[in-house]
């Protein structure tokens, strides 16, 4: 859950601009007939037994936060103070991500934030491929249930799931489009937690994401005007 090869980022946002974001903002299978809301996803969540990490959890961690969030933040999976308590992002890197959201006027109230695996994964290794797939149904609904306008993905891992064979050093800050939905690759907050030189690089990119959602609030729907002016970032 780290990462590494770290670059320099931009810049910042206006205070209607903030207005803006902050205005819009045991079962199995897991079927997508049952899976009607976040209430309904997070119940089969912690239920679910669908690949071994459910053996070695406290809780499952599902996610929180505004249902019709404009922003969502996607993780890699949960550490060991979210397997206690059952919620994304509670530890060290938790309390730098309130950091990064209140820079920019947000809190975690105004936003989505749940990972790509639901249950921490043992002394929080990597999530394998056969895990990252258990989950992939949840995520997927959960993404269908908020209609972001904006998706940050927090770390290589929650990059990989989306943009695989990317490389985070290359394409963090830097929108790009995916299903139609606009995706902000970021570095995992804890990256900052290890190599404090690399705080003002991930300080830097999250504030650019208010000048992010200010540019998609004057684009339409059409994916060729979309990446014409994400291009121009």
């Amino acid at each position: 859950m780290t990462s590494s090869d770290y670059e320099p980022g931009p810049c910042g946002a206006d205070d209607s601009v903030k207005s803006t974001i902050s205005k819009n903002i045991g079962e199995r299978p897991a079927s997508a007939d049952s899976m009607e809301s976040l209430e309904q996803v997070a119940h089969l969540i912690r239920k679910c037994i669908d690949c071994p990490l459910s053996g070695g959890r406290t809780n499952a961690v599902p996610g929180e936060g505004n249902p019709k969030a404009a922003v969502m933040l996607i993780g890699e999976g949960p550490g060991f103070q979210e397997d206690r308590q059952g919620r994304p992002f509670v530890g060290p890197a938790g309390r730098f991500l309130d950091e990064l959201l209140a820079s920019i006027g947000l809190s975690r109230n105004d936003v989505y934030i749940t990972n790509v695996v639901k249950c921490r994964p043992p002394d929080n290794r990597d999530p394998l491929p056969e895990e990252v797939d258990s989950c992939k149904p949840y995520l997927d609904t959960q993404i269908d249930l908020i209609s972001p306008k904006l998706i940050v993905t927090l770390g290589r891992h929650s990059m990989s799931w989306f943009f695989p064979g990317y490389a985070i050093s290359k394409v963090h800050g830097k929108p790009r489009l995916w299903n139609g939905i606009t995706m902000c690759p970021m570095y995992h907050p804890a990256a900052a937690l290890h190599n404090p030189n690399l705080r003002s690089v991930i300080q830097n990119d999250f504030k650019e994401l208010p000048n992010i959602l200010a540019r998609l609030e004057d684009i339409n729907d059409d994916p060729e005007e979309q990446t014409k002016q994400l291009s121009m970032f």
